[in-house]
């Protein structure tokens, strides 16, 4: 049988300003930020906060202890290795339904795991303003 991802916490603030320079997707009530560590490290580590936006102290708690549940059930199955996740609470998390959360955490983590593919430099590139010769400039009026 193989071991179980081991899942360590960010504790310090340079840590979770680390993770904010990383790729994040924000889904219903929770927002995740992801950093790939490149160390070689196996471990995934988590962090969790919930801004004076959301709420009030008790509100804010109540936030996080949710998003570390829902981070403990499905960090394991839908996390990279390497990765440091930040969960960020929205003004819903705390009034949210548990299976929306789980949906909403779940949607996030899958997404973030899955590579986005560079934009081809030609493809989807609107042609520019300036260029457009059939239009008239301010100085043919």
């Amino acid at each position: 049988m193989t071991d179980p991802m081991k899942i360590d916490r960010l504790t310090r603030r340079p840590q979770f300003l680390a993770a904010a320079k990383g790729v994040s997707q924000a889904r219903g009530a929770v927002v995740v930020q992801q950093l790939d560590r490149q160390d070689g490290q196996t471990a995934i580590r988590l962090g969790f906060t919930a801004t004076r936006k959301v709420g009030g102290a008790v509100v804010r708690n109540r936030c996080k202890r949710r998003l570390r549940e829902a981070a403990r059930l499905l960090a394991p199955l839908h996390g990279r290795p390497g990765c440091d996740y930040v969960f960020i609470a929205r003004m819903g998390t705390a009034d949210r339904d548990w299976d929306r959360l789980l949906d909403d955490v779940k949607s996030a983590l899958t997404r973030l795991a899955t590579p986005r593919a560079a934009p081809d430099p030609g493809e989807a590139k609107s042609p520019a303003r300036a260029s457009d010769d059939s239009r008239p400039t301010g100085q043919d009026r």
